[in-house]
């Protein structure tokens, strides 16, 4: 355990909770050790056989790492190893409109082949995907930042990477970010505009030295934010759990304020909470009468499920999901919950996730070596004795990275403090409008 992180462990813990957040964050590292290729850096999307990488998964795998230093799990030296290897790969991987290449425009594909690192499932390039991986790439810089020839490295090909992205392109001649672009069609329909887990992606995109994008598109996609009150709390509205945690996993929303957030009184930070808040309130009301959700059971979020199905379960016809984002309070929800999701708010009311992150324990959510499953369903036909009742039979990259830095952040802020450390952030945050707080220092 590293002592310093041992020093400001928060004292909101107890010493069983503070054992099962060590023995939880370790094991959920241990996917980004195991679900790595060595000779190209990239991660699995999950643990299904010949999976292909996700770039989002990759990024969240390269600020694990240091995580993981600062923790014991990994040492210095193989975490060097490990992001050199990846910062590589992307840094000389085919750049072409080709489909068997690796990117576009600086952008990605969203799944890469483990091993050519070439596109798969005929899959768009992700202005998302990228930005998630590009964070992890740029909080690798802030960390090595010695003066030998392999962390000058590091800086030098993370600080190419990033500005080798056109952002302006990916406007796709409108105001807002496009979701992506394919070779045979060109760009998507769809835009980045209203609350989503794309904040981050807006802050890279206007903190850009090479191809920013300007002030005009963010304001664009704040204004399609839908403000609601729910269960008695005011917030801005998104209903699945992630899009309230994904960019706080890189940045420290709090006492920083957009104009939106400023004329509401609040920060994105404290909006998160409320949505944290709401969604245990949603599982206590249980207007659905799903088996197993209280006031300890909740996190509903995109996720895996046990559908495709539809069936009548004691007088209810419940139509059942594979992996799609379940949201709080309107839909779609089927009786899945994803304990990893419920860990990611770990920041924003420990008071509330800590004792059910006790109750996951009880349960038995642990059956390998990668701490809980994804996810689990009461409410859905299984024919075992587990009182947790279905559960997905794969782990993910983009649950398990939010674990490991969610739980760090918690505790020590660690990756809030290397990110702000990073002259892009600084400059998109301020460039959307942002001001106060740690910005002011």
């Amino acid at each position: 355990m590293n002592q310093t992180a041992d020093k400001k462990r928060t004292a909101s813990e107890s010493e069983r909770q503070s054992s099962i957040l060590d023995e939880l964050q370790r094991d959920s590292f241990g996917y980004f050790i195991n679900e790595m290729n060595p000779e190209t850096g990239l991660v699995a999307d999950k643990t299904r056989a010949d999976w292909p990488s996700s770039i989002a998964a990759t990024g969240l795998g390269l600020a694990a790492y240091l995580v993981g230093v600062e923790r014991g799990f990994m040492e210095r030296e193989e975490a060097l190893k490990r992001t050199l290897t990846t910062l590589r790969f992307f840094h000389g991987s085919l750049q072409a409109k080709e489909p068997g290449s690796t990117g576009y425009k600086g952008i990605y594909y969203h799944y890469l082949d483990m091993k050519t690192g070439q596109r798969t499932f005929k899959c768009e390039l992700s202005t998302i995907d990228t930005a998630y991986l590009l964070a992890g790439m740029m909080a690798a810089a802030a960390y090595f930042d010695g003066e030998t020839p392999e962390e000058e490295e590091v800086r030098r090909l993370a600080d190419e990477l990033y500005k080798r992205v056109d952002w302006d392109w990916a406007r796709a001649n409108g105001a807002t970010l496009s979701h992506g672009w394919k070779p045979e069609s060109g760009f998507l329909e769809y835009r980045w505009q209203g609350y989503d887990e794309s904040l981050l992606l807006y802050i890279l995109a206007l903190g850009s030295s090479t191809h920013p994008i300007q002030a005009e598109g963010y304001a664009a996609a704040v204004r399609e934010y839908v403000w609601k009150k729910i269960f008695g709390y005011e917030l801005i509205y998104a209903g699945p759990l992630f899009v309230h945690q994904y960019p706080h996993m890189f940045i420290d929303f709090r006492d920083i304020q957009d104009d939106y957030t400023s004329e509401r009184g609040l920060d994105y930070f404290e909006n998160s909470r409320r949505a944290t808040l709401i969604q245990q309130q949603y599982a206590i009301r249980n207007q659905n009468e799903f088996d197993g959700y209280d006031e300890f059971n909740w996190g509903i979020t995109a996720s895996d499920g046990p559908g495709p199905a539809t069936m009548k379960i004691d007088g209810i016809e419940r139509i059942f999901y594979d992996y799609i984002a379940r949201g709080v309070p309107y839909g779609p929800d089927d009786g899945s919950l994803a304990p990893w999701a419920v860990v990611a708010s770990l920041p924003f009311a420990p008071e509330i996730v800590l004792p059910s992150i006790e109750k996951f324990e009880a349960l038995k959510l642990k059956e390998d070596v990668y701490g809980y499953k994804a996810t689990f369903n009461r409410t859905y036909p299984h024919e075992s004795d587990r009182e947790y009742g279905w559960i997905s039979p794969y782990h993910f990259g983009i649950n398990q990275g939010p674990i490991v830095l969610m739980i760090e952040n918690y505790r020590t802020g660690f990756l809030w403090n290397l990110m702000k450390r990073c002259p892009p952030v600084v400059q998109g945050l301020r460039k959307a409008g942002f001001r106060g707080g740690w910005l002011e220092g």
